[in-house]
């Protein structure tokens, strides 16, 4: 009873003093390596700057959300090629810089980690800028000496259109032997090689697994995958094996996870497939005015919000992909990489920008350490960036 009444006072301290998920969430630094509001800004015009009620992403909901940098994803699609895949991934960076102008106090562009913690003791956020597809630099060294100029912290080198250096995890699986070649020439290997110089960082997301394996042979720095989910739990061909996983963390990487409905269940594509086909012809009508399928399906999601919802997995199916990796490779090789405004469907609960603060919750009650979630949110994307730009 003695001793019971000596640590009643000191139970009462560590009560006293002990933090919220909420405070945790917005004490650590939080990255995300994945967002596609650039490319969906120049078709809608909308503005990111301001409180929008469609999208996933703005500059107020971030703030609230505790979003301290984010990668903004710099997409065009295949129909871009020689002549013009460059100059729209110009326009789309024209945009960021565009957005920056107009809210200074508000967004920065970073190039490093330092810049990074700047911006966060500032009460900015940091803007840095990723190229989702090897296609952009149009098989040009000197394009991407340009991009890294311009701010690039990394290229994901395909999309799921290959190039004529690297094929994608699309082509790959469905398309093999209509390929030239699978993994890397020896013109990929150089631009690895240059990559590494230039202190941007490799990302592994739409790449196929034979180049995969021949980037992990080939570069001399930490890669990423910057926006992809666990193959075991959801066997789609954009996610990773346990295998890759493995030899990702064994190279220092970081795959950061994907929220997108599609790659955290395993289900999600054929409910998918059945509403789209039963609402093909709003589809249809809708693609035409948008000029975007990506974009008409998120209208059509919205039209029919209760049917849409229903196809949406758990929070909980999310969270295990971070849980899953994370116990397989070590905590210090998981990070979060969203994908909103890339995606029509996410994790009920996972709407927009606002809602990271429930992964922190969600981790905090499966038992991880506040300096492992620190991890999770944005030390190991820290890590990784120091480690290529040799910080």
């Amino acid at each position: 009873m003695k001793k019971l009444l000596l640590l009643l006072p000191l139970l009462l301290i560590l009560k006293a003093n002990a933090q919220t998920p909420m405070e945790i969430h917005q004490r650590a630094i939080l990255v995300d390596t994945h967002n596609d509001v650039l490319s969906n800004e120049l078709i809608t015009k909308l503005d990111a700057g301001k409180l929008q009620t469609t999208g996933n992403f703005d500059l107020v909901r971030a703030k609230e959300g505790g979003l301290d940098a984010q990668v903004f994803s710099i997409w065009c699609g295949p129909q871009y090629g020689k002549g013009t895949a460059f100059k729209f991934a110009n326009r789309e960076i024209d945009s960021l810089y565009a957005l920056i102008s107009r809210y200074p106090g508000k967004i920065t562009l970073v190039r490093n980690s330092a810049q990074l913690l700047q911006a966060v003791k500032e009460n900015k956020m940091a803007a840095l800028i990723g190229v989702e597809g090897g296609h952009m630099i149009e098989d040009r060294m000197d394009y991407i000496d340009s991009l890294a100029k311009r701010g690039m912290c990394y290229l994901t080198l395909t999309w799921n259109n290959s190039t004529s250096w690297a094929s994608s995890a699309a082509d790959e699986t469905t398309n093999r032997a209509g390929l030239k070649h699978v993994g890397l020439t020896a013109y990929g290997k150089q631009i690895i090689h240059h990559l590494n110089d230039l202190g941007v960082m490799i990302d592994l997301s739409h790449p196929g697994e034979q180049t995969f394996y021949d980037v992990l042979a080939t570069t001399t720095k930490p890669v990423i995958a910057s926006h992809s989910c666990s193959y075991t739990l959801d066997p789609f061909r954009r996610n990773l094996k346990d295998a890759q996983l493995k030899a990702l963390a064994k190279n220092g990487g970081v795959v950061f996870v994907n929220f997108f409905s599609g790659f955290v269940d395993s289900t999600f594509f054929g409910k998918n497939d059945a509403f789209l086909k039963k609402y093909k012809i709003q589809l249809d009508s809708l693609t035409k005015i948008y000029h975007d399928e990506d974009l008409a399906t998120d209208q059509l999601f919205a039209m029919h919000k209760t049917e849409s919802d229903a196809l949406r997995p758990p929070l909980s199916l999310l969270i295990k992909h971070i849980d899953y990796i994370a116990k397989l490779i070590g905590v210090d090789h998981v990070g979060i990489g969203s994908d909103f405004d890339g995606a029509p469907s996410y994790p009920l609960g996972m709407d927009d920008v606002r809602d990271y603060p429930k992964i922190t919750a969600e981790l905090l009650k499966l038992g991880y350490a506040e300096s492992d979630v620190d991890k999770i949110l944005g030390g190991n994307f820290l890590r990784v960036l120091k480690a290529n730009k040799g910080e």
